[in-house]
């Protein structure tokens, strides 16, 4: 049986690890980003395309590493794993899928 202290150890290593890939991510689209296509007059560089998917990817991935970071906030301060809308615990088959949740299933099929 696992106890609190090891679910909270679980949590806190799949964040750490997932915060890592996004780090390494992150350090990929920020190379990518160094170059940029011009703009010619009209006529644009293909490159300009790949680089504001890259953009987007960049920004997608802050916000990711945001809600990490907020998780590991959390389990710091013992609050990790309630909702944030309705304060009840969030399911744990749940949190093994997206460990940075911030809302149970039945409030996060409500906001769509």
């Amino acid at each position: 049986m696992m106890t609190p202290d090891d679910a909270v150890a679980e949590a806190r290593a799949r964040l750490q690890a997932e915060r890592a890939e996004v780090m390494d991510e992150l350090d990929t689209l920020h190379v990518r980003l160094e170059t940029k296509g011009d703009y010619g007059l009209g006529e644009g560089d293909p490159m300009i395309y790949q680089w504001e998917l890259n953009l987007a990817l960049c920004k997608r991935a802050e916000q990711h590493l945001a809600e990490i970071d907020e998780a590991l906030g959390q389990l710091d301060r013992g609050v990790y794993g309630r909702c944030d809308r309705c304060g009840k615990a969030i399911e744990p088959e749940r949190l093994a899928v997206l460990p940075h949740t911030r809302a149970c299933s039945q409030c996060a099929q409500r906001r769509r």
